[in-house]
């Protein structure tokens, strides 16, 4: 068996070569894509074991040619390859160039292979769902994808996606990765202000990037034994930690801190963090991955006791005063270009709207202790949904098997959107069959039953440009409005988007 790798020296791809290394029968070649020698070395260098096993394909996703050249003769692509947070945000086109130009140049190497075509694994992410710190903190694959303002890294990643839904590959998967623990995490967040974009009740379910590599590995095992049963394929998943990985924003923090024998309020202030616009939910669906592959070895507890472990420096915090850290390791970084509140002081109401609701809602944030400040406390077990929420959620019973969907149901689920299903007469109970669609600005789109009613997509002016209109859409569409009313006003009026030189712009709509 010959596979193809994209991201093997991210954290995630790092733990699947590790992986890999362990079981050095699983794969016959691994075709690696690495941007510089350098970093071709480490691979090598890491993956000792498996080494004469691995033929590097220098070059980028962006680059139609490498593409091709990486595919080809391969039995499956394993598209880990993104550019993420906090790069996605200071080098936007980088983003684009990989998360969507990149998605789109791999699929059609693939579509252009006739015969043993390759199957694509394509890695998206929880950052498709957006901000949900409200009401509805649980969530699963159908879930409408409700894309934070200026969220570049999701956006990117719903286009990605997309294109996969929307292609001719023969099989493929999408995995949506939920927040990773690795053993990076303090020191990447060092640098920069992402960590003050994480909501403090912002919902995460997490997942070790060990345990990710593993989910990889054990599918290919299970790919190559011939036991995946077939119905795996042309599905998109939520890959999560289950029950014992389900943290809100701040816990994270606290669990990191506790290892230096403080907590989280020892360092941040109130309005240190954005109260709104990040991504993160817990999963309905977080065990369907684990019941087809068993990956799942470490808890949120296991983590961080191996962080401690794995770094000795951090006991040292013990005994220097939590002033001292905070001050170098915090605070510092409130002045980052990336840091929210820095945005806030610099005058940029776009973001200030975007992340906290408004300059004014920031100062006042600026007036609270953490006395004054309610954090959740409680993780709620997941409950069953009922038909009137289900129906109120989606548009239809989304637990309804695929062979009973109708053109009754593509119709409903069209209307919650406030627009029309323009072919429900033609629909034959093929979910991938394409069909013609209206959205509420009388927009038409040609996309399958299941990416509309199964991976929560409908199209809006997002999925041609930089821009986010939820409050306008909000206003007609029953499905949207369930999640973004969570945080934003019903009166607020808001149109969000970038200019070609990715500068963040507000307008205010009229009524």
């Amino acid at each position: 068996m010959i596979v193809a790798i994209t991201g093997a020296t991210g954290n995630m791809g790092a733990c699947l070569m590790t992986a890999l290394s362990g079981a050095p029968a699983v794969a016959d070649k691994l075709k690696v894509l690495c941007r510089s020698n350098a970093k071709a070395k480490t691979l090598l260098k890491s993956c000792e074991t498996i080494k004469n096993k691995i033929e590097i394909v220098y070059g980028d996703l962006a680059d139609a040619n490498v593409c091709k050249q990486l595919v080809s003769g391969c039995d499956v692509v394993l598209n880990l390859g993104a550019v993420i947070p906090p790069t996605s945000d200071g080098n936007p086109k980088a983003a684009i160039a990989c998360n969507v130009t990149g998605v789109k140049n791999l699929i059609a190497a693939i579509e252009e292979i006739k015969e043993n075509q390759p199957k694509l694994i394509h890695i998206s992410s929880v950052a498709v769902y957006g901000n949900r710190t409200g009401e509805h903190k649980y969530g699963r694959v159908g879930d409408p994808l409700v894309s934070g303002p200026f969220e570049l890294y999701s956006s990117t990643k719903i286009l990605g996606e997309y294109a996969v839904l929307q292609s001719s590959v023969e099989k493929w998967a999408v995995l949506r990765q939920t927040a990773i623990y690795h053993y990076n995490l303090f020191s990447d967040n060092l640098h920069d202000g992402l960590m003050f974009h994480t909501c403090f009740d912002a919902p995460l379910e997490w997942v070790t990037a060990k345990d990710s590599g593993i989910l990889l590995l054990n599918f290919l095992k299970r790919y190559k034994n011939g036991t995946l049963p077939e119905e795996f394929w042309k599905k998109v998943y939520n890959i999560g930690g289950g029950a014992s990985t389900r943290e809100y924003g701040y816990g994270t923090y606290d669990s990191g801190f506790k290892i230096i024998g403080g907590s989280f309020q020892q360092f941040f202030k109130p309005w240190y963090n954005a109260t709104r616009n990040f991504h993160g939910m817990w999963y309905y669906d977080s065990d369907e991955l684990e019941n087809l592959f068993h990956f799942r070895g470490q808890s949120s507890a296991d983590y961080w006791k191996e962080m401690e472990l794995r770094h000795k420096i951090y006991k040292m915090g013990k005994i220097v005063p939590a002033p001292v850290i905070a001050q170098f390791a915090v605070k510092r970084l409130l002045k980052d270009a990336n840091s929210p509140s820095h945005w806030v002081k610099q005058g940029d109401e776009a973001r200030a709207i975007a992340y906290f609701g408004g300059t004014d809602k920031f100062e006042q944030l600026k007036k609270l202790s953490w006395a004054d400040v309610k954090l959740p406390t409680e993780i709620p077990d997941p409950t069953p949904q009922s038909y009137e929420e289900k129906m109120a959620a989606y548009g239809y019973d989304i637990e309804k098997p695929d062979s009973l969907i109708t053109a009754d149901d593509l119709k409903t689920v069209a209307e919650a959107h406030g627009g029309k299903c323009l072919t429900p007469l033609c629909f034959d109970g093929d979910m991938y069959k394409k069909l013609d669609w209206q959205t509420c600005d009388g927009e038409k789109f040609t996309a399958d039953a299941y990416t509309v009613l199964r991976a929560g997509h409908w199209e809006h002016a997002l999925y041609k440009d930089f821009v986010w209109e939820f409050d306008r859409l909000a206003k007609t569409d029953k499905i949207f409005a369930r999640i973004w009313y969570d945080s934003h006003d019903k009166d607020e009026n808001y149109r969000y988007y970038f200019d070609k030189n990715f500068v963040a712009h507000v307008d205010k709509i009229k009524d």
